[in-house]
């Protein structure tokens, strides 16, 4: 909180730094085919650089470590480097999102915290749809690596700004002046349930999954981190997560929703890039204007919902946001195929982001209801702690489900191709005549004419997994709208919990 300054102000400054750290988890997802090609890796372990940020973003804050950590990004000469200075990023900012939030909250009084939380909002779901088109942009035409040298000025004027106007409130001071007593062990617990947890999750695919050792033990030290991690946070008097809190139904529910909107929402995000460059041939900076043409929408909805928040009960909201969002998947699967172009892919993507406005914000709000004031910066932390987690395992989740069911409808469109399927028997022979008029040899055409089938039939194996994968999503959508009805009502614009 700051003394004397326009909240406005506040807001702007805090929604920079945010919008800063936001960029970054989505602007080198564009890129990943060419930092495999640069540092001599595959595009399995180039996604590495996305997985190996989201973990500790969870977990640390410290905005001049995000920006010293991000020109160390720029200038890391291998994958491993790249990889360690990329967790180095997480850490430094994991707490900017958390800890904008938490000023906000406490700038704002209630009833204007749905249009400030719209602010911080735009910059939430604009930042990762912008950060694809820019990070092609400057792939494209410079290199890669510019992509995190640009954090520098960036950092540099934030943290100016954050020291001139940002000030601790008032119960804060209480708080730092009667001692902060570190929560170790809890910390310790946190970095080795969640990032056993995410490495497990990245791996799982390439390893097989339970039946490597190495995956097994992932998850067992995940398992018995995490467990641990909640009987001692509930038993000691100064956790770093409060998972008492969780009593408080809406807050539970939030916490549940906006993992879900994390899943849902970066997936799709890498999916869409991902599909347009391996199997369209788009470069990076075309597939990230796909992604951006949505933004538009984004920035005009984000304030409209902000005030709809202060008028309408955050359950109506919700539920209108996630049956958009099921009924976009669900259009995906209609659209979606190995010849898409360019404007069906921007259409597709902008049904898929519509309903995002109307679930950030609401979860947001919802989630600090019956919440007392001294507990916003832990609500913060735990609301995004939870969407960051959630991009994560969704960003693993959609890698081995869209490489199984490739897997799959491979199998199923090889197994009806036979030398006495007629239809198979006709499109060889006038594909070898194409090729043999244009000065193939007989045995050479044959050949070519066989891989461009298969090419034709992975192709096709690939658009149905992502199909199958939008199917799922849209299904998890379809859920949550349900399951929002049964939160408990709030007060709009005053932040308070009504009775039923």
């Amino acid at each position: 909180m700051s003394s004397g300054h326009n909240p406005w102000l506040i807001a702007s400054v805090v929604a920079m730094a945010a919008f800063m750290e936001l960029l970054d988890t989505s602007i080198a997802n564009v890129a990943l085919p060419y930092m495999a090609g640069n540092l001599g890796v595959s595009n399995d372990e180039s996604t590495w650089v996305l997985t190996s940020y989201l973990v500790s973003n969870a977990i640390m804050s410290c905005m001049a470590f995000f920006t010293l950590s991000s020109v160390l990004c720029g200038i890391a000469p291998t994958l491993s480097f790249l990889l360690l200075f990329r967790v180095l990023q997480g850490l430094g900012g994991g707490g900017l999102q958390p800890m904008a939030q938490a000023i906000l909250a406490d700038t704002f009084p209630p009833e204007k915290r749905g249009l400030a939380f719209a602010v911080y909002g735009i910059t939430a779901v604009i930042a990762p749809a912008l950060g694809p088109t820019l990070g092609g942009w400057i792939t494209y035409n410079y290199t890669w690596r510019w992509i995190f040298f640009i954090n520098l000025p960036v950092g540099l004027l934030a943290i100016f700004l954050v020291l001139r106007l940002i000030e601790d409130p008032a119960y804060l001071k209480t708080v730092n002046k009667a001692g902060i007593k570190v929560d170790y062990i809890g910390i310790a617990l946190l970095v080795v349930g969640v990032g056993a947890l995410q490495v497990m999750l990245d791996r799982g695919q390439e390893d097989d999954w339970f039946s490597s050792h190495f995956i097994l033990a992932l998850a067992i030290m995940a398992a018995v981190g995490l467990i641990s991690l909640v009987l001692w946070e509930w038993f000691t008097k100064h956790p770093i997560i409060d998972v008492r809190l969780f009593k408080n139904f809406n807050f539970l529910s939030s916490n549940v929703m906006m993992f879900l909107l994390g899943v849902v929402y970066f997936s799709s995000l890498v999916m869409i890039p991902q599909f347009l460059q391996t199997l369209i041939g788009y470069t990076a900076e075309v597939a990230g204007l796909v992604l951006s043409v949505s933004a538009v929408l984004l920035l005009i909805e984000m304030p409209i919902v902000g005030l709809l928040a202060s008028k309408f009960q955050a359950r109506y909201l919700t539920a209108f946001g996630w049956l958009c969002l099921g009924l976009g998947l669900f259009y995906s699967t209609k659209e979606f195929g190995p010849f898409i172009d360019f404007w069906t892919a921007t259409r597709v993507r902008t049904a898929q982001v519509a309903g995002l406005g109307f679930l950030f914000v609401p979860i947001t709000l919802a989630s600090y209801v019956g919440i007392p004031q001294e507990k916003s910066n832990m609500v913060a932390g735990m609301i995004n702690f939870m969407r960051n987690i959630g991009s994560g395992v969704g960003t693993s989740m959609v890698t081995t489900m869209i490489a199984r069911r490739s897997q799959y409808h491979q199998t199923i469109l090889v197994g009806s191709v036979t030398p006495d399927n007629p239809t198979f028997l006709n499109t060889v022979n006038d594909l070898t005549s194409k090729l043999t008029q244009s000065g193939s040899s007989l045995d050479q055409a044959q050949m070519q004419a066989h891989a461009r089938l298969y090419q034709s039939a992975q192709s096709q194996a690939a658009a149905l997994a992502y199909i199958d994968t939008f199917w799922f999503l849209g299904v998890a959508a379809m859920i949550m709208f349900v399951l929002s009805f049964v939160l408990k009502k709030n007060e709009p614009g005053k932040g308070e919990a009504a009775a039923g």
